[in-house]
């Protein structure tokens, strides 16, 4: 009726062969497109390569470098540096001028230096001073460092030395400071005369040349409201070529000769601050410009 039994089953046979190649077929097409769906998602998650997000990323570890470099040289741990790092060139100056965080820093430390200074005031009024005296012998003192100290240079170093990215050229500094132009620091000019104004002895004690630069520190100094002042100390022939740091301390070793008491010593180098005859306590000031050792 239909064939041989052998006949039907090798037709059912060859039936189940084409339904399962069949099935593999579309199974096959289905895993397919679904390779093809996800990677049209991955494409679509994925971002594209971008090359401003690439400068975004080198800016922002540039400027974590730089932070690292400048807390490094503040806390002296970075030393013997003639320029700023090229890669830090733009985060100084955005420092100094641009984001107002050099002006806080110099804000606070000088908050910090009048609670010292009126916490010494008021221990010498009450005779609490102890053993480091103090009284109405005249003979208590304060040492300021002139330059980045009680006078800003910022803006020869801004015009010049592009923050401290070019380095130091001993005669263009020379000519700019005979002009005797550099403004006041203004937190120190009033740290300067509640000092002044305590009784205190301020000595001001620079590393300019006395015969060069003599008189036109003392002018600019007028001219910026410093006045008043015990002592401009400045550096005589017989200093010249010694280290800030030789030189300072031998001045202030000869102002505590002399019998005054070194309450407190502001600069804005480690040089105005290390060595010996170092007063009471002492006070940094930010300054990322430049090194003097």
């Amino acid at each position: 009726m239909g064939g041989t039994w052998k006949e039907q089953s090798h037709r059912q046979s060859s039936s189940k062969m084409a339904a399962s190649a069949a099935a593999v077929l579309v199974r096959y097409c289905l895993l397919l497109l679904c390779a093809a769906a996800a990677a049209v998602a991955q494409e679509v998650v994925a971002p594209p390569h971008d090359e401003d997000n690439d400068t975004v990323l080198q800016s922002s570890s540039s400027s974590n470098y730089c932070l690292s470099w400048r807390l490094g040289a503040e806390t002296n741990n970075v030393r013997g540096w003639w320029t700023v790092p090229a890669q830090c060139c733009g985060y100084i100056q955005a420092y100094m001028a641009g984001s107002g965080q050099y002006q806080r820093d110099v804000d606070l430390i000088v908050d910090q230096i009048m609670g010292h200074a009126s916490n010494v005031a008021a221990s010498i009024t009450t005779g609490a001073a102890g053993d480091e005296g103090g009284g109405d012998d005249g003979l208590d003192a304060w040492v300021l460092d002139v330059d980045d100290t009680c006078l800003s240079n910022m803006l020869y170093y801004k015009t010049r030395r592009s923050y401290g990215c070019l380095p130091y050229e001993p005669l263009s500094f020379r000519a700019w400071a005979s002009k005797a132009r550099s403004p006041a620091i203004p937190a120190v000019l009033g740290l300067f005369n509640y000092l002044r104004d305590a009784g205190f002895k301020v000595f001001l004690v620079t590393g300019r040349d006395a015969e060069a630069l003599g008189d036109a520190t003392r002018l600019n100094l007028l001219r910026q409201g410093f006045v008043g002042y015990h002592r401009l100390i400045l550096r005589t022939a017989s200093y010249r070529g010694q280290s800030g740091e030789v030189y300072k301390s031998e001045m202030r070793r000869q102002v505590m000769e002399e019998g005054y008491r070194i309450w407190g010593n502001v600069g804005d180098q480690w040089s105005d601050l290390l060595g010996h005859s170092l007063g009471n306590r002492t006070f940094k000031l930010p300054n990322p410009m430049y090194f003097v050792p």
